[in-house]
């Protein structure tokens, strides 16, 4: 019985798209191997080394032999695919931090999954002394997870027809709340060249500000993947209040459903600016980092400027969970700090490269819940849950609230192992919620201020599971360890 569901799974397809990712990861790290060339550095062979692994592999993948069903997948197989590709990624991805000696097993794959995840938690605790090699891994990791490798895929095989469309939705929270057109589905790279349009653009602007172009790139990497590796120590503390406004703007633009984006270049500015998630998010980014702004002002004798540019920055990198810090926010009264913990519950816009729950759930759950309570006063009234002037169908809101209901399940299951673990209330509760949102910094021990090298190897992979539950929105990758997945749908 078994065997016959696992031969109504397309396979030879799976294994034809995880060699493809492969194949694309080892192109990346080529890129690092000419990096640590134009450096001189030593690690220039092991980077080789990895590369030629990852593409060794890729290749095995692709010509695997077997019967391929279809040229297409369903939604099942795009569950397994995505889920699979989530874990192929950094474990191929820490090869350059294995190979080349800079850490161990462990503490590499926990590097490599944050990275990918967008996490932006480090294990390193002299970023400064890696090779650039390394480096430029760290921060690519970031961008190839940022918009998904899997959406990359998509947009260079547009033959995969509905089976990009079942990738699309797999890997991506927007097509949960709209209505995606076939077209940009199979031809993802609209949103690729928006994606790389405000990198390049970045980079530029960071150049003028005085960054050199190494550590521009790299830190437009981190901010439009919202990932948060920086090349320094002490992340963008270490540059200028421009270089620090620049940052913030485009880590904003990146918490931005790109999507809106995309129509917003096509000249429908109406949907743009009338957008009810994008107003939430705007809203909630001035209001809490005005608060957070008076109370370092009144209660801590900061200047204007630098209170202002200081609650802008990081409450604008925990929304969108960027992880980019220019201040300790443990160290602000407390009030500030709490507000940013529950910003770290909040996340970003759905179809951003930004983690969390996304504003848009929050949104729904909060109409839905007035419209009820409007009901109850009214009863004889009944009154449509409504988006962007749109009925919400009742399977969105249940869907909704189910993944919030689920995703504070998950985030309570990993509190309770990171305690029996022997690690305390603050550093648990901050650690899973940082990584499931892919925040980076989180609280108590692993404050902005530290980092996570401190933790015991359990911990450490620990912590990586509820990333890549926190990328991939959890449901896709605990619908695989369901009885009915592997029946027939």
């Amino acid at each position: 019985m078994v065997i016959m569901l696992l031969r109504n799974l397309n396979f030879r397809f799976i294994f034809q798209i995880l060699g493809l990712v492969a194949l694309y990861e080892s192109a990346f790290m080529l890129l690092d191997v000419i990096v640590a060339c134009c450096y001189q550095e030593w690690d220039i062979i092991p980077l080789l080394k990895a590369t030629m692994i990852t593409a060794a592999l890729g290749v095995t993948l692709y010509l695997a032999p077997g019967r391929r069903l279809s040229k297409n997948i369903g939604l099942r197989e795009s569950f397994l695919l995505v889920t699979l590709s989530w874990i192929l990624m950094p474990l191929l991805g820490a090869l350059p931090y294995i190979l080349t000696g800079t850490t161990n097993i462990i503490d590499g794959l926990f590097e490599s999954i944050s990275g990918f995840t967008t996490t932006g938690s480090s294990i390193f605790t002299d970023i400064e002394a890696l090779p650039k090699g390394i480096l430029f891994w760290r921060s690519e990791t970031h961008w190839i997870g940022g918009m998904g490798i899997i959406m990359l895929v998509v947009a260079l095989l547009p033959i995969l027809k509905s089976g990009g469309m079942h990738l699309f939705s797999t890997e991506s929270s927007a097509s949960i709340f709209e209505k995606i057109r076939p077209k940009i589905v199979h031809n993802a790279q609209h949103l690729w060249m928006i994606y790389m349009g405000l990198t390049l653009a970045e980079t530029i602007i960071l150049m003028f500000g005085g960054m050199d172009l190494f550590d521009a790139t790299c830190h437009s990497f981190g901010t439009i993947a919202t990932g948060g590796f920086s090349t320094r120590n002490i992340s963008v503390a270490a540059y200028s209040p421009f270089i620090q406004y620049v940052i913030t703007v485009f880590m904003f633009l990146s918490g931005v459903n790109f999507l809106v984006h995309a129509r917003l270049i096509k000249g429908d500015y109406k949907s743009f600016f009338k957008n009810q998630e994008l107003k939430l998010y705007t809203g909630i980014v001035l209001v809490v980092s005005s608060i957070i702004a008076i109370s370092l002002i009144v209660k801590q004798n900061e200047a204007i400027e630098q209170a202002f540019r200081d609650s802008l920055f990081q409450v604008v990198s925990v929304i969108t969970a960027t992880g980019f810090a220019t201040a300790d926010y443990l160290i602000w009264p407390t009030n500030c700090w709490l507000l940013i913990f529950f910003l770290m519950f909040i996340g970003a816009c759905a179809g951003s490269t930004g983690g969390g729950i996304k504003v848009i759930r929050h949104l729904i759950a909060f109409k839905y819940l007035a419209n009820r309570f409007r009901i109850h006063v009214n009863k004889d009234r009944f009154i449509p849950v409504r988006y962007n002037g749109k009925r919400i169908e009742d399977k969105v809101i249940l869907n909704t609230f189910n993944f919030i209901f689920v995703y504070f399940l998950v985030y309570g299951i990993g509190v309770l192992i990171m305690l029996i673990e022997g690690n305390d209330v603050m550093t648990s509760a901050g650690s899973i919620i940082t990584a499931m949102g892919g925040i980076g910094p989180g609280l108590g021990l692993t404050g902005p201020a530290s980092n996570f090298s401190m933790l015991s190897d359990a911990t450490k992979l620990t912590i990586p599971i509820f990333m890549i539950l926190g990328r991939l929105e959890i449901l896709p990758v605990l619908v695989i360890f369901q009885s009915r997945f592997w029946k027939r749908w």
